[in-house]
């Protein structure tokens, strides 16, 4: 089974592109998503987010106080760097298990997360995925879902590797530019990940 890392700044449309792939069967392992659900409910994890960061992480009924996380780490690259190393393995012990429940047969998968690269999770994979998209374009459909300011946007490009040290890293592109059509770079893909498969 192939394992492809799928990632692009923050507003390239790297989501929108996963589930194209879905319909054509493709398996996606949504690290972030997952990265926020195992914050709940893997013990392992909750008790180190606990120990590292207090008690006061969670509250009564176990929910994670996001505000306050947020606080500690936003502005200080130590703390963030002590959650990550919390996180991202809890999310490849998640990707492992989801992995083995897979049928065998499964030809390729996708693994999709914002921070393919800064995590190290590409390694985990056969080949990388990165999708790209006008500056001005992500800046604006962030600012639109998000109903943030062009500021805040780019406070969070900044905390995520410039596309060009992402390009030196990635296999392959797909560029979500509105003019090139997605469905046809996708079906390209597709077959170039099956055609690569060993017989």
């Amino acid at each position: 089974m192939l394992k492809i890392g799928i990632t692009g700044g923050i507003g390239s449309g790297k989501t929108i592109i996963c589930k194209v792939f879905e319909t054509l069967g493709v398996p996606v392992f949504y690290a972030d998503t997952v990265a926020k659900e195992i914050m709940v409910k893997d013990p392992v994890l909750v008790a180190g987010i606990k120990e590292t960061f207090g008690e006061e992480s969670y509250d009564a009924d176990g929910k994670l106080q996001n505000k306050y996380i947020a606080g500690i780490v936003f502005n200080d690259q130590e703390q963030l760097a002590k959650l990550n190393a919390l996180v991202h393995p809890a999310t490849f012990r998640a990707f492992d298990h989801w992995l083995a429940q897979l049928p065998q047969h499964t030809p390729y998968i996708l693994k999709e997360a914002a921070l393919l690269f800064e995590s190290g999770s590409y390694k985990t994979c056969d080949q990388s995925l990165l999708v790209l998209a006008p500056m001005e374009t992500r800046i604006q459909r962030v600012m639109n879902r998000d109903q943030v300011t062009e500021e805040q946007v780019k406070a969070r490009m900044d905390k995520q590797l410039s596309d060009e040290e992402k390009l030196k890293m990635a296999d392959f592109t797909i560029l979500n530019n509105e003019t090139d059509s997605l469905i046809t770079q996708v079906l390209q893909l597709h077959h170039q990940f099956l055609n690569t498969l060993p017989s």
